[in-house]
C-alpha cells in the first residue's frame, strides 16, 4: 500500500502545478491593474469588459478554480501525503494558502458587479478609492498573500534545487505584491511630492513590512534587494513598453490629445532602501527583534531620503521629459494649463517646517513598526509547513 501512494513534491523533480497557478494568477492581476490604471488615464472607463479588467478577473478565476480543485482532491482523494501536509477547515482539507487564496479570489469576483453598479450610479471615472475598489484591493492582497503562504509551505518542506526554485518563485510573487502596493499609493508618491514629508511617510508605511517579511521567510541573504530589483525591472519595462500601444480617449472632456497608453511614471528607488535593509538585517540577525526593526526601519527611511530627494530634483526638471524618465506623459482629462506648471515644481504639501518634520517623524515610527511586523510574519512563514 505504501508504494501505491503518489510521490510528494519533495520526491519529484518539478514544482507542483498549484504553485505555478498561484504565480500566474498574481502576475495576471498585477499586469491587469497597471493596464487598468493606464486605460483610465488614456481611454477612460468605456466598458466593464476592457482587456485590463478581464486580466484582473482572469487571475481571480485561476486562483479560485485551482483552490477549489486542490481542496476537493485533497479532501476526497487518496493521496495520504497531501492530506498530512494540509489543514482542516469546515470539513475540507487543503494547504492553508489555498483557503486564503480562495477567500481573496471570491472577494475579487464579488467586487466586479459591485464596481460596475457603482460606476453606473456615480460616474464612470470618479476616483481610485471607492467601496468596490477597496473590496477588490483587499481581495487582491489576500489572494497574493495566500499564494505566498502556499509557496512558502512547499519551500519549507523542500530541499536542494527545488527549494531554490521555489525560493525564487516566492520572491517573484512577493515582488508582485510590492508592485501592486506601489500602484495603490501612487497619489502620495508622485515626483512633485519627493521633497515633502508625506512622501516618505507613505513609503515607510508598507514597503519595509513587505520586503523584510520576504527576506525573513526566504532566508536568502539579499532577498530585499532581489525583490526590489524585480519591481524596478518590471516597472521600467512597463514605463518603456506601454507607450508603444496605440490608444485614444473615448470619454470627455478631452483636454490633452492622447495617441498611446500613458504609463504610471518612473519607479521609486526602493532598491536603495532594500539594499540598506539587507545589509542591516545580515549584521543584526542575532539581536533583539525590536532593535533590528528600529535600525532596519531607520536605515530604510534614511536610504530612501538620500536616494529619492535628488531624484525628485531631476524628475521635476525638463531633463526628465523623455522616454527614459517619462515625465512628459499626461492623462487625457488634464489640461496643459494645469499640468505644465504643476509637473515642474514641487508641491508644498506641508505648509510649515514643523509639519514637515512631524511627517518625517511619523514616517520613522511607521518604518520601524512596519519592519517589526515584517519580521514577525516572515518568521511565521519561515516555519510554515502546511
Amino acid at each position: 500500500m505504501e508504494q501505491a501512494i503518489a510521490p510528494t513534491y519533495e520526491q519529484s523533480r518539478g514544482i507542483p502545478w498549484y504553485a505555478w497557478t498561484s504565480a500566474i494568477a498574481v502576475t495576471s492581476i498585477a499586469a491587469g491593474l497597471y493596464w487598468d490604471i493606464s486605460w483610465h488615464m488614456s481611454i477612460g472607463r468605456d466598458t466593464f469588459w476592457t482587456p485590463a479588467h478581464l486580466a484582473i478577473h482572469f487571475g481571480a478565476i485561476v486562483a479560485v478554480m485551482s483552490a477549489i480543485y486542490l481542496i476537493l482532491t485533497t479532501t476526497f482523494g487518496k493521496n495520504q501525503a497531501a492530506r498530512e501536509s494540509s489543514v482542516r477547515l469546515w470539513g475540507f482539507r487543503g494547504p492553508l494558502g489555498t483557503f486564503v487564496s480562495l477567500w481573496g479570489g471570491l472577494a475579487m469576483l464579488t467586487s466586479a458587479p459591485f464596481d460596475d453598479w457603482w460606476h453606473s450610479a456615480f460616474g464612470l471615472d470618479v476616483q481610485i478609492i471607492s467601496p468596490p475598489h477597496m473590496v477588490l484591493g483587499a481581495g487582491i492582497f489576500v489572494l497574493g498573500f495566500g499564494g505566498l503562504i502556499l509557496i512558502a509551505a512547499l519551500m519549507n518542506r523542500a530541499q536542494g534545487e527545488i527549494r531554490d526554485r521555489l525560493n525564487y518563485m516566492f520572491l517573484y510573487v512577493g515582488c508582485l505584491l510590492l508592485v501592486i502596493h506601489m500602484m495603490l499609493i501612487m497619489e502620495y508618491t508622485d515626483h512633485t511630492l519627493m521633497h515633502s514629508g508625506i512622501f516618505y511617510r507613505t513609503v515607510a508605511l508598507g514597503i519595509p513590512m513587505i520586503l523584510v517579511g520576504l527576506a525573513r521567510a526566504s532566508g536568502y541573504r539579499w532577498a530585499c534587494t532581489m525583490a526590489a530589483g524585480m519591481y524596478t525591472a518590471l516597472w521600467l519595462a512597463a514605463e518603456w513598453l506601454v507607450p508603444l500601444v496605440p490608444a485614444e480617449p473615448k470619454l470627455g472632456p478631452v483636454n490633452t490629445r492622447i495617441t498611446h497608453l500613458v504609463p504610471l511614471g518612473f519607479p521609486l528607488l526602493v532598491i536603495a532602501g532594500a539594499l540598506a535593509m539587507d545589509v542591516l538585517l545580515n549584521r543584526l540577525s542575532a539581536r533583539p527583534k525590536w532593535l533590528q526593526a528600529a535600525v532596519v526601519g531607520g536605515g530604510f527611511l534614511a536610504a530612501m531620503i538620500v536616494a529619492q530627494w535628488p531624484m525628485g530634483s531631476l524628475l521635476v526638471s525638463p531633463r526628465a521629459e523623455n522616454w527614459i524618465f517619462g515625465t512628459d506623459y499626461y492623462p487625457y482629462m488634464l489640461s496643459p494649463q494645469f499640468y505644465k506648471p504643476y509637473a515642474h515644481q514641487f508641491h508644498v504639501y506641508e505648509k510649515t517646517r514643523a509639519i514637515f518634520w512631524l511627517n518625517l517623524g511619523i514616517g520613522l515610527v511607521a518604518a520601524i513598526v512596519s519592519a517589526r511586523i515584517g519580521l514577525m510574519w516572515g518568521q511565521w512563514m519561515r516555519e510554515l509547513r502546511r
